[in-house]
């Protein structure tokens, strides 16, 4: 969750497919929305969540709350409800699992039958320990494979990733604390980070995510508040709800680290070219 987001107009978002394209549209096929960050109270991330819920191919989809991060916070819970529920129209449930008095099973009939799984924001690190000790992350990988929509914000961006820049240890001293490169599912390839024209506690993300990619290596996804990429089957493409809000590649090319906006285009394509670098 993003608390320095400022307020922003809503933009209508762009169609995915033309008529002739969606008439052969499989809603099996994969598909993951991660979101750079947005307080939905604010309804700042409006047409990225309609496009979740557009993804469905449903009115009033199932949509599965997952609000580990926040340690099951009630308020968040609350917020989903009266967001997706009575706003959106969709029929919310949720998955607690902090006190962990639900069975594995239970946990993975939640999970199997929904039409969209919507992970919260907050602590990663915590989160993923969580889901791992409970078998969560395999029971997930089942509902992708299924045609499940994955998405969320924050933390529940990250997740989907290979690994991700965290401000995960500032939940335990606010005073003395790094960004930290959390593991994530790897659903999808790189390291993400997620409000990366924000900060935490003072800290910008960019720069220091663009530090650990030059200390650590590896394919960065940096991704504005505001702006979401949207992967369906083997193609993606950017969507925003913020003016100026935009996504990145971060990589190493030669000694110097390249930030490289992300093109956003109506179309969709093809996931390759996300993961090509410039120049090389």
């Amino acid at each position: 969750m993003c608390s320095q987001c400022n307020s922003f107009a809503i933009f209508e978002v762009l169609p995915i497919f033309d008529e002739a394209t969606k008439l052969n549209y499989d809603y099996r096929m994969k598909k993951i929305v991660t979101i750079g960050g947005g307080e939905i109270d604010e309804k700042e991330t409006l047409v990225i969540d309609k496009e979740i819920i557009r993804l469905s191919g449903k009115k009033h989809p199932k949509l599965l709350f997952i609000p580990t991060a926040s340690g099951d916070a009630q308020g968040y819970w609350e917020g989903i409800q009266k967001y997706f529920g009575k706003q959106l129209g969709c029929k919310t449930d949720v998955l607690l699992l902090a006190n962990g008095k639900l069975s594995r099973a239970e946990i993975e009939s939640k999970i199997l039958n929904t039409d969209i799984i919507y992970v919260g924001g907050g602590n990663t690190l915590k989160m993923m320990k969580r889901w791992r000790l409970l078998g969560v992350d395999k029971v997930l990988k089942k509902a992708w494979e299924r045609g499940i929509i994955l998405s969320g914000l924050s933390a529940g961006s990250i997740c989907w990733y290979e690994s991700g820049h965290s401000d995960s240890m500032s939940f335990y001293d606010d005073e003395k604390w790094i960004y930290t490169n959390v593991t994530g599912l790897g659903f999808l390839k790189g390291i993400h980070c997620p409000h990366f024209d924000s900060e935490t506690l003072g800290v910008k993300r960019r720069k220091n995510f663009e530090d650990m990619i030059r200390k650590i290596g590896g394919f960065g996804i940096g991704v504005d508040d505001g702006c979401a990429i949207e992967f369906v089957g083997n193609t993606y493409r950017v969507i925003t709800s913020k003016p100026h809000a935009k996504a990145y590649k971060v990589y190493n090319r030669n000694g110097d680290i390249v930030t490289e906006e992300i093109e956003q285009k109506k179309e969709f394509t093809n996931i390759s070219e996300l993961y090509k670098k410039s120049g090389i």
